[in-house]
């Protein structure tokens, strides 16, 4: 390790090469990193749907869920699995233990469903698939004063289709309004009146509101594909669908019946922005999106379009950037104090040139931490954030502890570059230790299991990362720095330098030099403290 520091001390222009390099790549670096709201997980959830109309929650553990339930046991990789019955649906949800393929337990799982003996009739093909991993990046609301929902909604899938269209959005979701369904109101009288039934009416409805193909006819030269696309989702549509026909010629269409209309379904779903009738319109990022480019487009296109539509306007529910933003921000205004107290304090005491290549060991460490970021997957979220603000606090420490020791050998008469060597080298092994604790500390969240250990784990690295880079930026580019930093011996200080030096220096004898003789004296009653 001594001969390594004195490479470094010898060779400064290698050295200051090097930080222009950390500089330049972990700006790069930190440009290339995809922000998220929460870090990236690969999904361990497997999801079993099952959906069988007009059945009980009963019927529908009995029938399906138990029988699938039997089949999962003992598959590898599995964690454990949780079901839920309700009317018309069954759901089991399989987790995936950490560390297994989970499109490996898919298929397995996928295989377990098809192996089931019998389903009841009626039940529809089960789904089997892997649960995406998506986060709310922002819902809207779509409010209109005087406007019905129908034309809410009409616009609101005109703008879900072009959100759609722009690049790094293809998750968007429309809430807010119950499902629509054609009602078709008969009337008795005339149903009697051209002696037509419920089941002649329905059997007509399925034999004229089609789209199927009618096969293939192929030719010398072409071939024709025969299809029927007749099938209406519009009750307006539906009106002219022809019942019956009459041997005198007339045509009994379903408008002659009774009233035909499009209408809401008996639901109480239903949203409201300021107490006025609106539509949520939500969009949400997958794992490959970036959550702040997001959210920049969907405020200037909320923008736009308040401002070129009078009678509708979309307005914000929920920013998941915000929170993302603030974190941004309080992590500069952190790292920009902390590098100027550094500065300023240790200006006070020691030397300013000494105290900036001190600082810029904040800096530098991140510009690495950013680096190996890169090359590990880490995104830039609320987890990882929070890691880099407490990191910040303990980040230049180990600069500290080597600058003053180099700048103590210094004043006793040593040339600066053996005063570097030197100094670096005694404290070693207080650094290291000191730093490896901390390392280790935070290590732990790596063996966390379940969703705790797939978060904090982030957090972890960006603590680990920043602490190692900050070590050997420490142990070889600051002495290398402050060997040829031109340090003055027995500089004369400054008025502001000298009544920091002398308050320090009467702590350091009138408190802290007896306390500490008193400590040592009483050894029991200081441990029983401590």
């Amino acid at each position: 390790m001594k001969k390594l520091i004195e490479f470094f001390i010898k060779y400064p222009v290698g050295v200051d090469a090097l930080l222009i390099g950390f500089f330049l790549f972990g700006y790069i670096s930190y440009n290339h990193l995809n922000t998220t709201f929460f870090p990236l997980v690969e999904s361990r959830n497997i999801t079993i749907s099952a959906v069988y109309p007009g059945a009980s929650p009963e019927e529908i553990e009995e029938g399906v869920i138990n029988k699938i339930e039997q089949n999962l046991k003992g598959l590898t990789g599995v964690e454990q699995y949780t079901s839920t019955s309700n009317e018309n649906r069954g759901t089991i949800t399989v987790d995936v233990i950490k560390g297994y393929d989970a499109n490996m337990v898919l298929e397995d799982v996928k295989n377990a469903v098809e192996n089931v003996a019998s389903f009841p009739t009626g039940l529809e093909p089960v789904r089997v698939a892997k649960r995406e991993n998506l986060t709310l990046a922002m819902s809207m609301a779509l409010t209109g004063e005087g406007v019905d929902l129908h034309s809410l909604k009409t616009e609101a899938r005109r703008i879900e289709q072009e959100l759609r269209l722009a690049e790094g959005i293809s998750k968007v979701s429309l809430s807010g309004f119950p499902a629509e369904e054609i009602e078709i109101a008969l009337d008795k009288s005339t149903l009697r009146k051209y002696d037509l039934t419920l089941s002649q009416i329905a059997a007509a409805l399925r034999a004229t509101n089609l789209d199927i193909t009618g096969g293939t006819i192929k030719g010398t030269q072409e071939e024709m594909l025969i299809r029927s696309r007749n099938k209406e989702y519009d009750a307006q549509e539906l009106q002219n669908v022809v019942v019956s026909s009459r041997p005198n010629g007339e045509t009994i269409r379903l408008k002659d019946l009774g009233e035909v209309r499009n209408r809401w379904e008996d639901s109480p779903s239903r949203a409201a922005f300021n107490s006025i009738s609106s539509v949520e319109i939500t969009v949400n990022n997958t794992d490959q999106e970036d959550l702040l480019q997001t959210c920049d487009y969907l405020r200037n296109y909320i923008q736009e379009y308040n401002a070129k539509t009078d009678h509708m306007q979309l307005d914000i529910i929920t920013d998941f950037s915000v929170t993302l933003q603030q974190r941004k921000e309080l992590l500069f205004e952190n790292g920009l104090l902390g590098f100027f107290l550094v500065l300023i304090l240790l200006a006070l005491f020691l030397n300013l040139r000494l105290a900036f290549w001190v600082a810029i060991g904040i800096p530098v460490s991140f510009a690495g931490m950013f680096i190996l970021a890169t090359f590990f997957g880490i995104t830039i979220n609320v987890i990882s954030l929070f890691g880099m603000i407490v990191v910040i606090g303990i980040l230049v420490d180990d600069g500290i502890v080597i600058a003053e020791n180099i700048y103590s050998h210094f004043e006793r008469g040593k040339p600066l570059l053996k005063a570097a060597l030197d100094g670096t080298v005694e404290v070693i092994p207080s650094v290291v230790s000191a730093v490896l604790t901390t390392i280790i500390a935070f290590s732990s969240f790596f063996f966390l299991d379940g969703r705790a250990g797939d978060f904090f784990s982030e957090m972890s690295f960006i603590v680990v990362a920043t602490l190692a880079v900050s070590l050997v930026e420490g142990l070889l580019f600051l002495p290398a720095h402050l060997s040829h930093a031109k340090l003055e011996r027995n500089a004369k200080m400054n008025p502001v330098q000298s009544a920091a030096t002398n308050a320090l220096f009467k702590f350091r004898d009138r408190f802290y030099g007896p306390f500490l003789r008193w400590s040592l004296h009483n050894k029991i009653i200081t441990s029983a403290f401590s």
